[in-house]
């Protein structure tokens, strides 16, 4: 069983392989890819930017309890929270760097997923819906999918505070939630063409969970590299169009 399991878990990492093998591939679907990912780039730049200048207030405000410790405590704290705050920034800003990408080039990915999809014998009975209910659809998933991300992120950022553990056990923690999240999120595309919902993805996935995260998790650890989500977005939604066709039990190459 644990065998299996493990099995399941490179199997998603080998799905996300795959997706980058056909983006890399097709300098067109690369181009699509890299508008969408760009713009949100600058968006989130300037967030992170905002969130640095003010970290000693942050830090400040989020161990008011500490403020009339000795000093050499107080900026201990501080600095256990200043990691514990960047480490839930960046959980939620990969998170949410994704849904706002999909959504702005739902166009651009949607093309991408096709094309994938076309090439392995298509998609059964797609559902055409019009682009604004298929775009408002798009938003509440996504506000439904950061809410419970936030909700988690909670925990997480509470744990950075506790000494070696906050800085190791917390952060592996986070890369399998936020791959979690990163699977459901990018499998959407494919669902969609389908008619499905986030709960139809989030059954489907649980299925099928050793595969998930570990499409997830390799997805998350790439987005961490400087400009890897702007790069391998378009990877990531062609690899979460193979995960989704896995989910459907149809071909995967």
């Amino acid at each position: 069983m644990a065998g299996q399991t493990l099995s399941n878990f490179f199997t998603g990492i080998r799905l996300y392989g795959r997706g980058l093998a056909r983006y890399a591939r097709s300098p067109r679907l690369v181009l699509l890819g890299l508008i969408p990912a760009f713009l949100s780039l600058l968006l989130f730049t300037g967030l992170f930017a905002l969130l640095f200048y003010f970290m000693g207030d942050i830090t400040d405000s989020v161990t008011w309890f500490a403020r009339d410790w000795a000093e050499g405590a107080r900026d201990t704290v501080r600095l256990f929270a200043g990691v514990a705050v960047v480490g839930a920034s960046g959980l939620l800003a990969v998170l949410s760097y994704t849904a706002v990408t999909l959504l702005i080039g739902d166009p651009f990915y949607e093309k991408i997923a096709e094309s994938i999809e076309e090439s392995l014998g298509g998609v059964p009975n797609a559902v055409d819906l019009p682009w604004y209910l298929e775009l408002r659809r798009s938003i509440f998933d996504a506000l439904r999918l950061l809410l419970v991300s936030v909700l988690i992120a909670i925990p997480l950022f509470a744990g950075g505070f506790i000494p070696v553990v906050g800085q190791t056990v917390v952060p592996v923690l986070g890369a399998f939630v936020g791959g979690w999240f990163l699977a459901l999120e990018l499998v959407g595309v494919a669902y969609n063409r389908r008619g499905l919902r986030l709960p139809d993805r989030r059954r489907a996935l649980r299925q099928d969970r050793a595969a998930a995260l570990g499409f997830g998790v390799a997805v998350f650890c790439t987005f961490l590299i400087p400009l890897g989500a702007v790069l391998l977005m378009p990877a990531a939604v062609a690899g979460g169009t193979l995960l989704a066709r896995r989910s459907f039990n149809l071909p995967t190459q």
